[in-house]
């Protein structure tokens, strides 16, 4: 498919004033994309949990130019404050997607926008925030054409939020996403995440992830530096390859439900994605202490408790903890007597896997 599947011929109808409203959620990755090419490009196919609690709730406000401009007119609003320093993102995102929405320039925008998870709380918000601006977009146009498809409509929104942010396009969807071609993965693509199409056994339905709030800083490498540092990382090509050979086995894991196997795959996914930032140049380490303290106990834990309990990382010192649902009573209790005290203030957030984003 070329992307010029997504540049629309003509509109059945004209949108004066009104408003649209969605939650989109943030994903966590099992097999990580790191390092990207063009326009968003990954190097390497990924795989996702869409999560349900982790969210961003946005209403776009659209007010049709009176006097036709050749500016984007949108302000942002978070937690009902203006915030202009969001504004260049965002403006950045608008000049990659004009071409598929060629309305922008004749709206004056408002952006309000909320995350259910505590602001600079580590937990990164570019997924589900760009992911959440684009579905608006989408609602925006399939009010112009009706005759739009859901299937069209959330491939189209997953194409344009992964021009705001790489992982965005994973957060459509759920519960399962995959980015990036895939020999393995039918309709798998470069341009939008697609629901995995093989079968998920039932060990892996109503996943856990109780995220670990160990930093609540702002990262000292933003994600789009480390993507940057790959192009010249001497273990790069090795890595795309790891990542999609890690895929191709979680593949059948998935299928037959084998936890333990499921367990391998993520943990080494994590532990490589970060070995990636400290054997870069100039070279970085974005996990803390108590990020090393928490894997160690998740580790003694699951060895002293035969449990089925794992990590991943993002790119950053929080930990995701994944676990099946029928775990869940025994890893609280876990989590709450013997890692809170590696939070930043004891906290946490509890959270599973969901069905992706809902209109409001």
């Amino acid at each position: 498919m070329e992307t010029s599947f997504f540049i629309p011929k003509s509109y059945s109808n004209q949108l004066k004033d009104g408003s649209v409203s969605w939650q989109s959620p943030s994903n966590i990755a099992l097999v990580k994309y790191w390092g990207k090419y063009g326009q968003q490009y990954p190097k390497n196919a990924s795989i996702s949990f869409t999560l349900n609690h982790c969210n961003t709730q946005t209403e776009l406000k659209y007010f049709l130019k009176e006097i036709p401009s050749d500016l984007f007119d949108f302000d942002v609003y978070f937690e009902g404050e203006k915030k202009d320093e969001f504004k260049p993102k965002i403006e950045s995102f608008f000049k990659r997607i004009e071409a598929y929405i060629p309305f922008l320039k004749q709206f004056r925008f408002e952006i309000h926008t909320k995350n259910t998870f505590p602001h600079s709380s580590g937990i990164a918000s570019s997924a589900s925030g760009m992911s959440a601006i684009a579905l608006c977009i989408m609602s925006m146009e399939k009010l112009m054409h009706p005759e739009i498809t859901e299937d069209f409509f959330n491939q189209k929104a997953s194409f344009l939020a992964r021009l705001g942010s790489g992982s965005a396009c994973r957060s459509i969807e759920g519960e399962l996403i995959v980015w990036g071609e895939h020999a393995n993965i039918k309709g798998s693509s470069q341009l939008y995440g697609i629901q995995l199409p093989n079968k998920v056994h039932a060990n892996f339905k109503n996943y856990q992830d109780t995220i670990l709030l160990v930093d609540k800083g702002e990262k000292q490498v933003s994600s789009t530096v480390g993507h940057n540092l790959m192009l010249d990382h001497p273990f790069a090509e090795q890595r795309f390859t790891q990542a999609n050979d890690n895929l191709s086995k979680l593949i059948p894991v998935l299928e037959q439900g084998d936890v333990s196997e499921f367990i391998k795959i993520v943990e080494s996914e994590a532990l490589s994605l970060h070995a990636m930032m400290m054997t870069s140049m100039p070279y970085f380490i974005l996990m803390k202490p108590n990020t090393l303290e928490i894997i160690n106990r998740i580790w003694t834990y699951r060895k002293e408790h035969q449990s089925y309990v794992c990590f991943t990382l993002d790119a950053g010192a929080n930990v995701h903890v994944l676990y099946p649902e029928n775990e869940k009573d025994n890893v609280l209790n876990f989590i709450k007597n013997e890692l809170t005290p590696f939070c930043k203030n004891g906290e946490f957030i509890v959270d599973q896997v969901g069905i992706g984003a809902i209109q409001k």
